[in-house]
């Protein structure tokens, strides 16, 4: 005879279950009111509909679709490195930018309703992805605020999230980004290194291949050939500086930012001992007028130095120069702002240069596809159900 054990509840855990009810209840509500007050902030149902954005984003704003899943599913592809971050932001506001995400989520949303579906599949395509341009913190900024507003207003839109011809890099920005998605979020995104053979064949599974364009691994071509399909999905571009109306003041950012003068004939140098390893070393800077010269030494244990960044003179009067490295341990890192060629001008230099805390060892590993566990371990972070495949 089986033993079955009943469980009842006390008075006491029945009233903290019913609170708890009640406390999700309200929390739901509450997102709800505040989601219905963002989409009249933003005038999502009507306004925006009819708004044409900047020129710039209009044409260097990377995203389209040949159409729709196996499941009737919107499958919208972003060519990621395509995004001239820093042009889009010399071109049109923060606010635009924001805008046209809206615009893009809104008009897939309403097609994947007409279809029953009522979600969609991304593909983002990272191959040359820079991480060195949102180390510039106008675009660290406009990033955060789309991760915010995603996860604030569109709850589980996200049928399945697909990033391919990931570089090693991308593992540093992604520690960080997912600092801003839900668990939900996080379980449909799988990650993939360049190796076309791989990805393809995933997508593939889902998305028929007469309209998968060929560059993703479906038999969809442009009628110029182009397996990209560019016609329907633009690729962006640099965006050319005849459309740049904005420029950048660094007094803006003065309370992040430290400024001195680097005087004529002279070197201004900064040393940074770096002991752990998985650190990244970060810059943002700008000169008021003129250039400068800048670069990175390296100089390990034994007292070796070389070269981190390869010193040259620098246009960072015109726009900020930011980047990032990942660190050898233990090491120092000299930073250089060399102004020994001009001999009659002093340069007022502002940055914010800085070593993070030891990246979480996101790794994007070999596991092979049916071996990728349901959780994969980040240090004290945890990322559930999310795949990281080779």
């Amino acid at each position: 005879m089986k033993d079955k054990t009943s469980f009842t509840l006390s008075p006491r855990e029945y009233m903290q279950a019913n609170k708890l009810k009640t406390h999700r209840r309200a929390s739901t509500i509450l997102q709800k009111i505040s989601s219905l007050q963002w989409r009249k902030f933003w005038d999502v149902d009507e306004g925006l509909k009819t708004w044409d954005p900047p020129e710039a984003l209009a044409h260097y704003y990377p995203s389209g679709s040949t159409g729709n899943d196996k499941d009737g599913s919107p499958v919208i592809f972003v060519p990621f490195a395509g995004l001239d971050i820093i042009g889009i932001l010399h071109s049109a506001s923060k606010q635009d930018v924001v805008r046209m995400t809206i615009k893009v989520l809104e008009y897939y949303l309403d097609i994947a309703k007409t279809s029953g579906a009522n979600n969609v599949v991304v593909v983002f395509d990272m191959d040359a992805f820079n991480l060195k341009h949102y180390a510039w913190r106008p675009a660290a900024e406009v990033v955060i605020s789309l991760l915010q507003m995603y996860e604030a207003n569109y709850p589980e839109i996200l049928k399945s999230c697909y990033i391919i011809n990931a570089p090693a890099v991308f593992a540093v920005a992604f520690s960080v980004v997912k600092r801003f998605l839900n668990d939900y979020t996080l379980s449909k995104i799988s990650i993939y290194k360049s190796d076309p053979k791989k990805w393809q064949k995933v997508l593939r599974e889902q998305i028929n291949p007469e309209i998968l364009p060929k560059y993703y691994g479906g038999d969809l071509l442009d009628p110029d050939g182009d397996e990209k399909c560019s016609s329907q999905i633009r690729q962006g571009g640099k965006v050319p500086e005849s459309y740049y109306t904005n420029n950048f003041d660094p007094s803006d950012d003065s309370t992040d930012f430290i400024s001195t003068v680097v005087k004529k004939g002279r070197k201004f140098t900064l040393d940074f001992i770096v002991v752990d390893p998985g650190c990244a070393l970060k810059w943002d800077f700008r000169t008021e007028a003129h250039d400068i010269r800048f670069g990175i030494t390296y100089c390990d244990n034994d007292g070796n130095e070389s070269p981190a960044v390869r010193f040259q003179r620098v246009a960072s009067h015109q726009v900020n120069e930011v980047g990032v490295i990942a660190c050898q341990a233990p090491a120092t890192y000299r930073v250089v702002f060399d102004n020994t060629y001009s001999l009659m001008r002093n340069k007022k230099l502002f940055y914010n240069i800085t070593v993070t805390d030891p990246l979480a060892n996101l790794n994007i590993t070999t596991l092979p596809e049916e071996n990728v566990p349901d959780k994969i371990c980040n240090g004290n972070n945890n990322v559930d159900k999310t795949s990281i495949v080779n």
